[in-house]
């Protein structure tokens, strides 16, 4: 793990636009047009929060990506020079009992070999 007790990975203060097309991309494999739209609508007026990154990991189910991925070490250089991160986009899939990360996987990957207890802002539906 990278952890490094004096430097935290930077957010910016709301979700980059290019974000919502990535996971309406994404959630389209998963759910119907219809479904999609709702959730979107839904994304963008929705608050912030903030989880930790262990959290949304166990939430999610999903394996943490090995450090040679591009995206992973792309996120990790903005880490370690202080560039602002684009908050993670989220969909709770209650039937399943799983978080959806619709956007945000790659740098949720690189924040947790940052440390693995960092709070990430995100947008949950």
């Amino acid at each position: 793990m990278l952890n490094n007790e004096q430097q935290q990975p930077q957010w910016l203060p709301d979700v980059e636009e290019g974000n919502y097309p990535a996971a309406e991309s994404y959630l389209g494999l998963i759910y119907s047009k219809k479904r999609v739209d709702k959730f979107l609508v839904e994304l963008r007026s929705a608050a912030l929060s903030k989880f930790m990154a262990k959290d949304m990991f166990r939430a999610s189910g999903l394996p943490l990506l090995g450090i040679s991925n591009f995206q992973i070490e792309k996120n990790l250089g903005k880490i370690q020079t202080g560039a602002g991160l684009s908050p993670l986009l989220l969909v709770r899939d209650r039937k399943n009992g799983k978080v959806v990360i619709a956007d945000g996987y790659h740098r949720l990957c690189a924040v947790y070999r940052f440390n693995q207890d960092a709070w990430i802002p995100c947008k949950i539906v």
